[in-house]
């Protein structure tokens, strides 16, 4: 095909459930592409020589190879390619914000729609899934050496992934009922249907990988304990799961919840009744997960409170669209003040506007108040989601350096902490972070565990 024919080639959409039908449920709202719609978006890539898609992916995957397998029908093939650099292709094909990645160095998005290369990533994956084809690598024989991973997330499977795949015995510990961190309890299932988090784990066990859930590494059992346990190392990917306050008056009123923790009760299948009329306060995934997930239970008047505009969202476009077809409104350049309530009980939260200024340190514009423009909403629930930090309990007794910012320090290219048996990576080093920016660390630092405890580093 010649390049005008790709370039005339509209980039093809995925089959999903109507906004209606998919409010009533959590089913996974996409279905992804059928072979022929697969097979026509791949010859929308136009093969680059200096591929802006692969320096985009945090994981470096080889997407222009995997594509050109694709459209010459040698999809094993294609997702060969994929699994040398990723191990968990089926999570993010469907969770990674592409737009801000992969998809986002897409020359073909200069002028036009990107190709979707998240959405073939994820044929490749079904297909095989489909084909009843082995998904990973035969298992490597034991080596005799053990590493401790805290934190069944992406970054420790990763870890967990590449080290049983070299023989290095590995036991996870995880102080949660289910396994996967955020995966399981902070993204929705209608995003990530839990099948396939469960896939992952089965594949790790077949490899010899012990998992030990309800153990909270610092409480039950110290860092300490595990090295006398003859751990050669371990590994910290505890993820960071406590939320971050609004740090505004009212905040301990009954009815003002907290991102991660709301979703991580819903997700561990508490009863969590937010009323009628709820807002949301932030503009990243959590927040739209929050928002998304109280009209599955019930709630009928959802907003979301942005104290910038929609440009600067960090969250996924196509999240926010779906997310405003459920009916789910934006109120933009708004930011909370107070939360007033009676006998104990929130009743409204008090806002006041803002307007843009000067970029931050974050290269986005920073929000300003305007002098008073205060203003009131009714509300059941106000849900804050607009950050989290690491929980340090993980490292007590251990004197282990961190950053001004909660984070665990590290020696950036080989995830080594300040104690030289502990490495760490994913969002307990980079702050909340995407699926594929968790599972990178996870990779490097299995390469680091692996020299460290060869005694090459």
């Amino acid at each position: 095909m010649k390049p005008k024919e790709r370039m005339a080639i509209p980039r093809q959409k995925p089959r999903e459930l109507s906004a209606e039908e998919r409010k009533t449920n959590f089913n996974e709202i996409i279905s992804g592409f059928d072979e022929k719609t697969a097979k026509l978006e791949a010859e929308r890539c136009l093969q680059c020589k200096k591929p802006g898609c692969i320096q985009g992916c945090p994981l470096h995957n080889d997407i222009p190879a995997f594509i050109k397998l694709l459209r010459e029908d040698k999809v094993e093939e294609a997702y060969w390619i994929i699994r040398r650099t990723s191990s968990l292709p089926a999570v993010c094909s469907r969770v990674c914000p592409q737009e801000f990645q992969c998809e986002g160095g897409c020359i073909r998005g200069k002028k036009g729609e990107p190709v979707a290369i998240g959405l073939l990533e994820r044929f490749v994956v079904d297909w095989m899934v489909g084909h009843s084809k082995n998904l990973m690598e035969p298992c490597a024989l034991p080596t005799g050496q053990k590493v401790a991973i805290v934190g069944s997330g992406p970054a420790g499977m990763t870890v967990a992934y590449n080290l049983a795949h070299r023989g290095i015995k590995c036991t996870i510990y995880d102080n949660l009922p289910v396994l996967g961190g955020m995966l399981s309890v902070g993204i929705p299932p209608f995003r990530l249907p839990r099948d396939i988090i469960k896939a992952e784990f089965d594949a790790l066990k077949s490899c010899g990988v012990e998992i030990i859930d309800g153990i909270a590494i610092g409480k039950d059992k110290t860092l300490e304990e595990l090295k006398d346990e003859d751990y050669g190392a371990v590994f910290l990917g505890v993820g960071a799961h406590e939320s971050r306050k609004l740090g505004i008056p009212g905040e301990e009123l009954v009815g003002v919840l907290h991102g991660v923790d709301y979703l991580r009760d819903v997700n561990l299948g508490k009863e969590v009744d937010l009323g009628r009329r709820v807002v949301v306060v932030g503009g990243g995934n959590v927040a739209i997960d929050v928002a998304r997930t109280a009209l599955r239970l019930g709630s009928t008047d959802v907003f979301i409170l942005y104290r910038r505009t929609r440009k600067e969202m960090p969250a996924s476009g196509s999240e926010i669209h779906h997310m405003e077809e459920e009916g789910v409104r934006l109120e933009f350049l708004a930011a909370p003040v107070a939360v007033h309530g009676e006998n104990g009980r929130l009743k409204k939260i008090e806002c006041i506007r803002m307007e843009l200024g000067e970029p931050d340190e974050s290269g986005r514009r920073r929000p300003m108040p305007v002098e008073g423009s205060n203003f009131f909403i009714d509300a059941d629930a106000v849900v804050a989601a607009i950050s989290q930090r690491v929980d340090p309990t993980v490292v007590h007794g251990i004197d282990i350096k961190r950053t001004p910012w909660g984070t665990f320090e590290v020696n950036p290219e080989t995830l080594q902490t300040s104690v030289p048996w502990i490495f760490a990576g994913g969002d307990d080093v980079l702050g909340p972070q995407t699926v594929a920016k968790a599972a990178y660390q996870g990779r490097i630092a299995s390469e680091s565990i692996s020299r460290f405890l060869n005694g090459e580093l």
